[in-house]
Parts: structure tokens; sequence; C-alpha cells
């Protein structure tokens, strides 16, 4: 579907930033006492980072925005992206080795694509004569700070794109990987091959990417950023900031008002790169306070960035813990950023197919409803871990200090 382009960029900002805090225009909070309460697409969660006692129906699944808009440039939408989509609490211990790391999600990569996640972040590492996915200090992986081979996620991905064959992922490696063509021979036996966006036809200046539709019938739908530059030429593995601009992560990346871009990227309003990644999450993830920083915080943060990238809206957009808010989280915001984007409307669900540009559903109260595909290509289900069951629980808290107090006993021996 085509959809004409809007006009005025000032008052689209003026739109969005009203209808984003306006609290009559947040979606509705039904209490529950059980996920049974809550319709479809949601469960019955605490936020105790807003100092909330009563649970809530929140939502913890996406929108399927190609099932409503899919004839624009792929860098006209919206997605969701996970930070460290590997580091799993309760993940097995595959090296027999206590782990003693930090957590950033709760569920299945699995599980997060099939919620609508659509961006990975994963950080891999030379470890025990393979590649592994793992935290590391100074760019080493340690058998504590590990998870497991890269292989077992990437064969996560192969199977949803094969599940799922009108979907898109994208890959943004941190890559610690030094052994020649190691990592696209890992793609290639995860069997990715098959749906790799060649980076040479990757747009270079700035230029819109192919259509929804045009990477779907090429099966050119898994795009991989890589952090190290010489893996383009050496391995054509695209280097992630030749083609997206990125803003700062972690706590530099959180103050109110501010929207610094990462030391590796060009500025937030270049426009030699059409894709723009924005990071929201702290440097040590506490989940009981993640509900509250996908909430309000993120939306401010949002539009500050938008400012500073020059009127540009995110293509990706970064969390710790992604099924956690205060109701709508990251799906409602993502859903009203695509709405803005793709048909001059207040969320995503009230786009038309086929009618012009502004030309909305009549939605007087947001849905609590999304939109989803047929059965079968978006069926997760909302899955916390025993650990974290609780909602006061957090134990990315206490470890901090001992993660870092064994490193550094470890990097000693090493002197």
């Amino acid at each position: 579907m085509r959809i004409s382009k809007f006009t005025s960029f000032s008052f689209f900002f003026h739109m969005l930033f009203i209808y984003l805090l306006s609290p009559e225009n947040s979606q509705v909070v039904e209490t529950c006492s059980a996920a049974t309460d809550c319709g479809p697409s949601f469960y019955c969660g605490h936020c105790p980072g807003i100092g909330r006692t009563q649970s809530v129906c929140t939502r913890g699944q996406a929108t399927v925005v190609t099932s409503i808009v899919n004839g624009l440039p792929f860098n006209k939408y919206s997605w969701i992206m996970t930070h460290n989509s590997f580091s799993i609490m309760d993940a097995p211990f595959l090296n027999g080795v206590q782990r003693l790391t930090f957590y950033n999600q709760e569920d299945t990569v699995t599980n997060q694509l099939r919620n609508g996640v659509r961006g990975l972040m994963l950080d891999m590492y030379d470890f025990q004569n393979d590649i592994w996915l793992c935290h590391s200090f100074q760019g080493q992986c340690f058998n504590f700070t590990a998870f497991q081979p890269a292989i077992n996620t990437l064969k996560e991905v192969e199977a949803f794109l094969t599940e799922n064959p009108t979907e898109i992922v994208t890959v943004i490696i941190e890559d610690y990987v030094r052994t020649p063509k190691a990592l696209i021979n890992l793609f290639i036996n995860a069997g990715l091959d098959k749906y790799w966006f060649p980076v040479s036809d990757m747009p270079k200046r700035g230029e819109d990417w192919p259509t929804i539709m045009q990477m779907v019938q090429a099966n050119h739908r898994l795009l991989v950023f890589t952090s190290d530059a010489s893996k383009e030429a050496e391995e054509g593995v695209a280097y992630q900031w030749r083609y997206m601009v990125e803003n700062e992560s972690g706590d530099s990346g959180l103050h109110h008002g501010s929207c610094p871009r990462r030391k590796e990227s060009n500025p937030l309003n270049s426009r030699s790169a059409s894709l723009f990644l924005q990071n929201y999450f702290p440097t040590y993830p506490v989940e009981a306070e993640s509900c509250k920083e996908n909430s309000a915080p993120l939306v401010n943060m949002v539009n500050t960035c938008y400012k500073t990238a020059g009127n540009a809206l995110p293509n990706f957009i970064a969390v710790n813990f992604y099924m956690r808010s205060d109701g709508g989280g990251v799906f409602d915001i993502v859903d009203r950023i695509n709405g803005h984007t793709l048909c001059g409307c207040s969320t995503v669900i009230a786009c038309q197919e086929g009618a012009p540009f502004g030309s909305c559903k009549n939605i007087s109260v947001p849905s609590t409803s999304p939109v989803t595909n047929a059965p079968g290509s978006f069926n997760g289900y909302v899955q916390f871990s025993i650990k974290s069951a609780s909602p006061v629980h957090s134990p990315n808290g206490s470890l901090f200090l001992l993660f870092y107090f064994l490193l550094t006993t470890v990097l000693l021996q090493f002197r």
C-alpha cells in the first residue's frame, strides 16, 4: 500500500509531542489479579518503579505493522529492539560454571521475535574455539560471563524467518570476533545466508531502503550490522555506523533533555545514513526499575532525540526487559510513531489500507487489543522467569559489585 507524504514536519512534531505526553491519550489502564483478567497480548503486571502496588493489564506484544502498511521503504518504519537479547534470566549454564553477570531480558529470543521484537543486539566473542554470546570486560569473555554459542541463537532467528516468510529481522553485533571469516561463516552455518540482505544493495548516502514488499519478494529479510569496520570489505558484513546514526547508550544516554550521539556515530541530524537507532537503557540493568524506564521517561526521550536528530524518529528503539512498563510501554510508543510516520494517525492501529495520508479510523480510546497476524506467525506468549516472579526482585543490583570484584581479581592474575 502506498500512502502520500505529510507536508509539515513542524506541525507533525508538535502533534507528536502533545499526543505522546498527554495523559488523556495514554492507554487505558485496567487493574487485574491474573492474566485471565486481561485481553490478548496483555499480562497482569506490577510496576514497583513508580510505587504502584496494584497490578494492571500490561502490554506484552507488538502490533504487526506490516500487516497494515507494507508498501513503504524499510527506513520509514519503527521497530522494537532488545538490548543484549541473549542475556536472559534463567538461561542454562552451558559451560559448567555458575554465571555471574548482568541480565537484560526475561524470555528466549524465539519468544522475543514472536512478541514482535524485530531487532536483536548480540555481543559476540571468540571463546572456547567457537563464537559465543557473552558479557565481557575490556573485550574479553570469561566462563562466568558466557551464555551460549552464538549459532544456537542464530538458529532461532533462522527458524523464525522460515516460519514467518513476510517478516524482517535486524541483528546488530558488538563484534569481538578476531578469527578471519569466522563471523560470516557463523551465519552461513546457521542457514541464514539465504535471507541475507547484501551490503552491495544497502543505501550508502542516506537514500531510502527498498520497500518492505521488495525486501520480502527478494527474500532479503535479514539485516546484519557489525561494530568492526574491517568486516564489511573482508566478510561482507555491513559496518553499522555507515548505515545508521545512534545515540549514546547507558547512563549517559538517559539525561533528561539531552540526546548525545554515540562517539562512533555521525551526528544524529546527519542525513548520510537513513536509519536511526535510539538506545534507552541504564548502564546497569535493574529489572524492578525497567517498567518505569520503559514508560514516561522513554516517551520524553523519544521527543528529545527527535529534535536532536533534526525531526527524525527512530527506526529502532532498544530497551532492557522490553515487556516491562506501566501499561503500554515501548509497544504503545512504537505504535504511535508508526501511526504518525506511515499514515498521519495517532496510532498505527488507526491507519486504513489504501486511504489518503491523514485519513484515520475513529479510535476515541486507544485500543487495548493490538492487531496481530494470522495464527502461527505471531504467537508469542508473555513469559517471565522464576527469578523475576516477584515484582520487586532484582538480582542485577547485588551482582554488579560481585561481578566487577571477580573481574578485577581475574584480570590482576594476567598482569
